[in-house]
């Protein structure tokens, strides 16, 4: 899917024409509503609520429908998130294996309450369902890589690592702009 940066390319870099460009690309089909969300959602790190309105006002499928759509499916967000979006799987297998003591120590380790996004933009700290990895619990994922078995050591090792490698200062919305 394309960026924001690579939409930009071919409309102008207002955000709504990324929109409007992204919903022409499927010839304002209400059945291609979960597509069209998926793709603003890479081109901007989340589906906000005036991004549901722009889509509302193009395709005609009503905002409210839009917004249980993205709160029903859990690939979806409603807010940016960090660089390094971290989830913890507190399914069964995982909860009994001390996922809650691994959520713990993210959150310590990253100074991020659950659900949250640090100030500098680096780390989100999530609790998720079942990731489907369940022999291999606690398991944490950051971004699209998994980690299994984690420790409270290992999870402040990660934090350390990724700490370490992301130099950026910035989240990963850096090109987004608001719709206000």
């Amino acid at each position: 899917m394309k960026t924001a940066s690579q939409l930009s390319k071919h409309t102008s870099s207002s955000p709504l024409a990324i929109i409007d460009q992204i919903v022409r690309d499927h010839n304002l089909d209400e059945g291609s509503a979960i597509v069209i969300l998926q793709q603003i959602q890479a081109a901007f790190g989340y589906v906000g609520k005036p991004m549901l309105e722009r889509v509302s006002q193009l395709t005609g499928i009503p905002a409210s429908v839009l917004y249980s759509i993205v709160t029903f499916y859990t690939q979806f967000r409603l807010e940016p998130v960090g660089k390094n979006l971290i989830q913890v799987c507190h399914g069964t297998a995982c909860h009994l294996a001390g996922a809650e003591r691994i959520s713990e120590v993210l959150q310590q380790e990253t100074g991020v309450p659950e659900g949250k996004t640090s100030a500098d933009g680096k780390f989100t700290v999530k609790k998720v369902a079942c990731l489907g990895c369940c022999s291999l619990g606690p398991v944490v994922t950051v971004n699209e890589e998994t980690f299994a078995r984690v420790t409270p050591d290992k999870a402040r090792q990660l934090i350390k690592e990724k700490r370490a490698s992301c130099q950026c200062g910035h989240s990963n919305t850096e090109e987004v702009a608001t719709i206000d």
